[in-house]
């Protein structure tokens, strides 16, 4: 199988989404916070909005893809099995006798089972101790309503986990202690699983912090890399080096963003939806910038120019005159309720055709006029971690831009 990735709005062919489940079924007043939600969704409500964001893309001929399917038949690979295993049973916070009692545990579960205590997790009172199988010091101090193994609410968004850029994936470095447990899972998959065997990888997990939420493919051989909360300098650094080292791209725009909650990735303040446009967040528009980073001639340091506009930037490296610029909503007020709201994360499956969230009515309006057709779809519970249709879907397969556009 052969997957592809050279453009934000090439053709989409087949998409990875995460179907949410009894991981947000964890979500509490209590834990929320640290599991980076900003409010506790309704779960049946989540999946039908979720069902129907992954109904939308199967209409338009998309191929939707399941991560815990995926996760599922790749534990059943003795191998993957043993090592995911192994790095949950690493914890320290388990102690020797809790590590034992979660070994039993796990060892009798088939591998859907083990997918759903991976991303699910596994609660205190969900652990079979007794008499003969005590669960030790750490156990019996932990809070009837801890978990052992910690769920992933944020696997919802499998953008950032991992990203392709070309014929390569790249499992990222999630910089949030909840969700670093993520890409252990990804990088599993395209590892162990038949349908990748073989791939080859742009990124690994354990370099510096870079989330996929971050990197825009604004053209062939052109990416954006945002840098703020989660992707570091170093992570974009680190991946430059990678990327041109593998040919993959001539040049890559390095974009400072602010680090707050709103602005946590580049992809909650601009996507692509058209080959020469981008939605943008008008607040910030003017005032974003970034500097662009080239290969270094025979093995010497990538150059670093700038800083420049960062919509100027962009189309010199795009080869454009300019880039349109479509705004979030029609006013200050309106453009931050809604870019809150998720109003810039869309997710194009063509050139001119892309899925937002129907609640974004000025955003939405404003891509109409553009030329820009919509597929609207509700996100008032899958939008309760902060993120929109781009955030909750890794691009796998795209046609080449220039097929696309033609």
């Amino acid at each position: 199988m052969t997957h592809y990735v050279d453009s934000e709005v090439g053709r989409l062919g087949t998409v990875l989404l995460h179907r949410p489940g009894p991981e947000l079924a964890r979500l509490t007043p209590r834990n929320n916070d640290s599991l980076l939600f900003d409010a506790i969704p309704w779960v049946g409500r989540a999946q039908e909005e979720h069902d129907a964001f992954a109904s939308a893309l199967r209409s338009r001929g998309v191929e939707v893809l399941y991560l815990a399917t995926l996760l599922a038949e790749t534990l059943a690979v003795p191998d993957a099995r043993a090592e995911l295993t192994d790095l949950v049973l690493r914890s320290p916070r388990l102690g020797d006798t809790l590590r034992r009692r979660v070994a039993d545990h796990l060892t009798y579960l088939d591998p859907a089972a083990l997918a759903d205590v991976f991303v699910a997790g596994l609660a205190h009172e969900e652990l079979r101790v007794g008499p003969d199988r005590p669960g030790g010091l750490v156990w019996t101090l932990m809070d009837r309503h801890d978990f052992v193994i910690d769920p992933l609410p944020n696997l919802l968004f499998t953008r950032d986990s991992s990203l392709w850029i070309g014929d390569r994936v790249g499992v990222t470095s999630l910089a949030m202690p909840a969700r670093r447990r993520e890409t252990t899972l990804t990088d599993a998959i395209y590892r162990y699983h038949p349908r990748f065997v073989g791939t080859e990888f742009v990124y690994h997990p354990e370099l510096e912090h870079l989330e996929g939420g971050d990197v825009l493919l604004l053209a062939p051989g052109v990416l954006a890399v945002g840098v703020g909360e989660r992707t570091t300098p170093a992570g974009a650094e680190r991946l430059s080096r990678q990327v041109f080292a593998a040919g993959l791209a001539h040049t890559i725009l390095v974009v400072p963003i602010a680090q707050e909650r709103a602005t946590m990735h580049l992809d909650t303040v601009c996507t692509m939806v058209d080959a020469d446009a981008v939605l943008m967040y008008p607040n910030i528009a003017s005032e974003l910038s970034a500097y662009t980073v080239i290969a270094g001639a025979d093995g010497e340091d990538p150059r670093v120019d700038g800083p420049a506009p960062f919509l100027r930037a962009a189309a010199d490296a795009m080869d454009l005159d300019q880039l349109r610029v479509i705004d979030t909503g029609l006013d200050p007020v309106t453009a931050e309720r809604e870019q809150w709201d998720d109003g810039n994360n869309t997710l194009a499956l063509a050139p001119r055709l892309c899925v937002g969230y129907e609640r974004n009515v000025e955003t939405n309006a404003q891509l109409e006029r553009a030329g820009i057709e919509v597929i609207a779809i509700a996100g008032s519970e899958l939008g309760s971690g902060r993120g929109g249709p781009r955030c909750m879907s890794c691009p796998l397969v795209r046609e080449p831009l220039s097929l696309s556009a033609g």
